[in-house]
Order: C-alpha cells, then sequence, then structure tokens
C-alpha cells in the first residue's frame, strides 16, 4: 500500500539494473514461445479487463513441468499541484509529468502436485490516488524488492492448502500491481489496506463456501503479530460476497516505506460484494478501519486517542468490444477525531475526508494492452500543509495516465 505521508525515504539502488533485469527474461521468453502453452493460471490474480494469456510450459527436469508468464509495460503521467517532497522525500516526484517503467516482471510457478511455488520477479510500480508519486527504481526497492511475491504451496488436497512466504494480502477488493486491475492506480481506501505479507497462510473451501487464514507481519514489517482472515460464498456463478478482517495482536513501532506506523498497529475489515455476468463487472465495497489509543512508551507508535477510518468504493467495468472496455471507480473514504482532540493522521490531518472518481477506458488485443485513465481527489476538514500542491494547502489534484505493453 501506499500511506498518504511517506515515512522514509528508501535506499533507490539501481534502477536500470532491475529494468534491463526484467527486459532481458522476457525477451529470452519471447524467443522460446514456441514451446507448450497451458491453461491460463490463477496467479498473478487479475481482476481485469486485462487478460492474461496462455503460460509457456517447460519440463524443468525433478521439478516437474513450470508454467512462466510475464507483463512490460510502461506509462505517462501529468497530475497538477504535485506535492512538494524535496525535503525529507527526496525519491517522490514533485513535478507535472513523468513516464517510466511500469511493469517488468516475470512470473514463474508449478501448480500441480503436494509441492507447488509461485515467484514473481522484477521492477514495477504501484501508483495510488491522493499519494505522492515514485519511481518505478523507488517503488521496487523501498517497497518488497525485485522479489515481490514468492511463496511455497503445499497443497494435499484440491480443497485445502498451506502458503508460506511473501504472500499477497487478504484485505481489500483491489490488488497491488497496475495489470492485474480494472484500474492504473489504487485507490483511497487502498492507501489504509496492506498489500503483501511475509507468514503463512491456510486455505479451505467447500462447496460455495471458502475461508483463509494467515498469520503475519502486516504491513511488511518482518514483526509477525497480524491476524488475517477471509470468508466467501459464492451465491451463484454471477455473484459472490465475502468478508475479510485482519488486525495487529499487538504494538509494532517500526516504520518504513511499506510499513505505515499508524496503519500496521490497525485493525480492518471489509464486507465485498461481486457481480459478474456477461460485459459487466461490478463490486461494491465497504471499509472498517481503527487505530487503538495505547501508552506505548515508544513515540513511534504512540496514540492517544482512537482514530480510524470508515470507507465506501464502488468499482465497475463493462466491455463495450471484445478488445474494448470502459471501467470506473468511485470513493469516499472519512477518518474520525479532529486536529486537537489527540487523534492521529491517517489522511490529510486529523478528521480530514476525501473521494475520488477515476475511469480508465482499455483496448487490448491478443498480447498488446493500452489504456488511459483520468482521476480527480477532493480532499476536505483537512490540515493545511497535509494535502496538494507545493505547500500542501490545495485540497484537490487530478491526474492524466497512460499505460501500454504486453502481457506475456
Amino acid at each position: 500500500m501506499n500511506s498518504f505521508t511517506m515515512k522514509k525515504a528508501p535506499r533507490t539502488g539501481s534502477k536500470r539494473s532491475l529494468t534491463i533485469l526484467a527486459v532481458a527474461v522476457l525477451s529470452t521468453l519471447a524467443l522460446v514461445s514456441d514451446t507448450v502453452q497451458a491453461a491460463p493460471l490463477p496467479m498473478p490474480a487479475m481482476t481485469g479487463p486485462l487478460q492474461s494469456p496462455s503460460p509457456f510450459q517447460f519440463n524443468a527436469g525433478p521439478l516437474g513441468k513450470l508454467d512462466v508468464t510475464g507483463v512490460m509495460s510502461g506509462m505517462g503521467l501529468w497530475q497538477d499541484n504535485p506535492v512538494n517532497t524535496a525535503s525529507p522525500d527526496p525519491v517522490a516526484f514533485n513535478g507535472y509529468t513523468h513516464a517510466d517503467i511500469s511493469n517488468g516482471q516475470i512470473f514463474i510457478q508449478k501448480t500441480h502436485g503436494l509441492i507447488q511455488f509461485f515467484l514473481q520477479a522484477g521492477a514495477y510500480n504501484m501508483p495510488a490516488l491522493g499519494t505522492p508519486f515514485l519511481s518505478t527504481g523507488a517503488t521496487t526497492a523501498g517497497y518488497y524488492g525485485p522479489l515481490p511475491q514468492a511463496y511455497l504451496k503445499i497443497a494435499p488436497t484440491k480443497n485445502f492448502s498451506v502458503l508460506i512466504g511473501k504472500l499477497p494480502t487478504l484485505i481489500g477488493a483491489e490488488y497491488t500491481f497496475t495489470f492485474e486491475n480494472m484500474n492504473i492506480q489504487r485507490g483511497l481506501l487502498w492507501n489504509q489496506e496492506n498489500a503483501v505479507n511475509r507468514g503463512v497462510q491456510v486455505n479451505y473451501s467447500a462447496g460455495p463456501l471458502s475461508a483463509s487464514l494467515a498469520w503475519s507481519d502486516g504491513f511488511y514489517s518482518n514483526r509477525f503479530n497480524w491476524l488475517s482472515g477471509s470468508l466467501s460464498y459464492t451465491i451463484n456463478s454471477a455473484n459472490t460476497v465475502s468478508f475479510v478482517g485482519m488486525g495487529n495482536a499487538g504494538q509494532t513501532g517500526y516504520s518504513s516505506l511499506a510499513t505505515p506506523v499508524y496503519q500496521n498497529n490497525s485493525d480492518i475489515y471489509n464486507l465485498i460484494y461481486t457481480y459478474s455476468s456477461g460485459p459487466w463487472m461490478i463490486q461494491p465495497y465497504l471499509q472498517y478501519t481503527q487505530v487503538s489509543a495505547n501508552h506505548n512508551p515508544n513515540p513511534a507508535s504512540y496514540v492517544q486517542r482512537s482514530t480510524g477510518t470508515r470507507g465506501a468504493a464502488i468499482l465497475a467495468s463493462y466491455s463495450l468490444t471484445p478488445h474494448v472496455t470502459l471501467a470506473a471507480r468511485a470513493e469516499y473514504i472519512a477518518s474520525t477525531g479532529n486536529a486537537t482532540d489527540g487523534a492521529v493522521n491517517l489522511m490529510y490531518g486529523p478528521g480530514s475526508k476525501a473521494w475520488s472518481i477515476t475511469v480508465t477506458p482499455t483496448y487490448q488485443d491478443h498480447d498488446f494492452f493500452a489504456r488511459a485513465e483520468f482521476s480527480y481527489v477532493q480532499a476536505s476538514s483537512y490540515t493545511q500543509g497535509d494535502v496538494f500542491g507545493p505547500q500542501g494547502n490545495n485540497p484537490t489534484q487530478a491526474r492524466a495516465l497512460f499505460e501500454t505493453g504486453f502481457l506475456f
């Protein structure tokens, strides 16, 4: 996730090295494209409208058959009221226009047998509404590194499995990476959620019910004190309802770009409904988060007054033609407390509120895709200096993005 207030500037490492590595690997895959093609895979998970092609499949000796897919894409950005982050966050982009690689990733997985695995490697960006834009090099180095997800899966039956490693979160209605979602940028509610955690997860399904339970490090803190759970019920082929909850069972003072200290000490709950039939995909959801008051002597995680957020969003997409889809997202989120009662800042100052609208037309023809996006964020009840513009005093920000590339 992207926190509203960035906490720590990461070491950017070598953006060029990550890019060259990803391009080299994906180019190699293209050269061996005459290998056996298999059915589409469940990972990486994709909401659509983008569709992953059939994977390259090859025999890896004692490992058995492996499936390989990838994505290579770039994006351009325009924004108004850029945030001036020259100090203390020099890695954030504070201009009006920018171009960068959005994905240079490869996915290798084994999906059969008792012992399975999933590896995701390369460079990536995670643009999010209402937060400073980071370069791809800074994002990759500052968040989850060049191996953002990697786990071992033990699957004794088709209905039961155990995952161990760097796992995608259970919380939220949006996935982490641009190509996985109907919009290029993640939304305001996503900013309160984690994205990748290290830990152990147990999955079980029986008929229309599926459940997961995980013990992890929450917001990638490397402190293993988070409990997460999800329960989904498939009403019929078009309708699903899910309840997801997670929370920190202790207190953690550690903070980094991937680990905003207040969110990493919160409880988060989602109620998500999904409708998918014909050309339509509609997904409304509610979100509740709460950071409990504590008397921790560590000032980094001390919270004088319990503070939370309440949010609602609806995401929808409609396929106009087999190649063209129009997607949109609308959101509202509000934080509790005010600037004088000891509440902490989870957004744009204690007690702040915000709404957003995002529209994303998408074109895909086989492996090639291109999409544009316009988004608008409006904050209210904010603290001067905590919103947009060079002085942090402008309550609005508009962005226009364009992303294009190939799914392999």
